[in-house]
């Protein structure tokens, strides 16, 4: 029994479908672009550079998400290698799209001169942002939902609209809708990076750690609601450990998915994030403490590339430094009304304290003429 209230194909143009879930990736991505452009404004970045990054970083980030969807995925692919490429059936990962986006990123980044961590620091707000639009394709796709759930829990507890509770009704069951969940983690996310990054006290590089601290943490306690999640068999200790990191999603009335026993008891996108959480705020204490984070966010960006004028924030600490900066004394300097006195104070200093410009004009007169003699 199909219950999709919203049509997947936007339109078609001949046999061309255009699926809404590739034109709200295409927003998220345009939105997360436009946020980052307006943040290199004030360091002097020209837009041609985040412009030139997202034409890079977007198809670097698909073939990641593939690569590692397939890679947990094996046993599946194995026999049919072919169907590795066909991704318009679905299966990729965000965790993959980011470790293809950071490659492509860092490559390209320390090619025009920059360093990564500032320029990562910059996009990070960006890419939350465009995770947050994102999701919403799978709202309209009915994929990446939880578990089942009463309808009454989405409408009275949660208190959402018909739209989106009716949209969850999948084949006669009501799930919970994690696509909503993570969006609106995401969109905390961001207005908590936006506040960062206008605080003295950020380092370079810590707002994009903080970034995957953030998302790490929302993605671990909504992972378990999915029923859809990669997996791997794993020690039963470590099972025991990641379900009582979780047991406060009990007390708000959450249930864990469903999980095939049977291919895996661990899922990987809750582990990862407790490994990136634990590395992410060890990596923050050691820059501090070797001095590898001394430049700070705020900092004028310097690009290495020859030709290329400083930033604005380069040239305006370099002016209040030359203002603090305490002045010669001087002595005082007559103040001419006009040019013509100016130039004919000129005169009479080089004349000297007791001749007047008239004398000497005729001193150069008298001069000249010796000479012709």
């Amino acid at each position: 029994m199909s219950t999709l209230l919203i049509d997947p194909i936007a339109f078609s143009i001949g046999s061309l479908r255009v699926h809404w879930y590739g034109i709200i990736l295409g927003l998220g991505a345009l939105a997360g672009l436009l946020l980052v452009i307006r943040e290199g404004k004030r360091f002097g970045i020209p837009q041609e550079f985040f412009m030139d990054l997202l034409l890079l970083g977007v198809p670097s980030a698909i073939i990641g998400a593939r690569i590692y969807y397939v890679a947990f995925k094996w046993e599946d692919y194995k026999d049919n290698f072919l169907d590795v490429f066909k991704i318009w059936n679905g299966g990729i990962a965000i965790y993959g799209a980011l470790i293809g986006a950071i490659i492509c990123a860092i490559i390209y980044v320390r090619y025009k001169g920059y360093k990564f961590w500032r320029i990562a620091d910059m996009c990070a707000p960006a890419l939350l942002l465009g995770q947050m639009i994102g999701r919403w394709g799978n709202f309209v796709n009915q994929e990446a939902y939880g578990g089942p759930v009463e309808a009454s829990f989405l409408r009275d507890k949660l208190h959402l609209p018909d739209f989106i509770v009716n949209q969850m009704n999948v084949e006669g069951v009501f799930h919970h809708p994690t696509f909503l969940y993570e969006s609106m983690w995401n969109f905390v996310g961001i207005l908590l990076l936006l506040v960062l990054r206008r605080q003295k006290f950020l380092r370079m590089g810590e707002l994009f750690i903080g970034y995957f601290i953030w998302y790490s943490i929302g993605r671990f306690f909504i992972e378990a609601v999915r029923t859809d999640s990669l997996a791997f068999q794993g020690p039963s200790g470590l099972e025991s450990f990641i379900n009582a990191l979780w047991s406060p999603m009990t007390w708000m009335g959450f249930e864990q998915g469903y999980l095939d026993p049977a291919y895996g008891n661990i899922r990987i996108s809750q582990l990862l994030p407790v490994i990136i959480v634990v590395a992410g705020i060890i990596l923050i204490i050691v820059r501090r403490v070797t001095g590898r984070a001394n430049e700070r966010y705020l900092d004028p960006i310097v690009c290495t590339k020859p030709g290329v004028a400083p930033t604005p924030e380069a040239a305006l600490n370099r002016k209040q430094q030359q203002v603090s900066k305490p002045k010669p004394a001087q002595t005082p300097s007559p103040n001419p009304s006009s040019v013509h006195d100016k130039s004919v104070l000129d005169s009479a200093d080089k004349a000297g304290p007791d001749d007047s410009p008239q004398d000497e004009n005729q001193r150069s007169k008298r001069e000249a003429e010796d000479k012709k003699e």
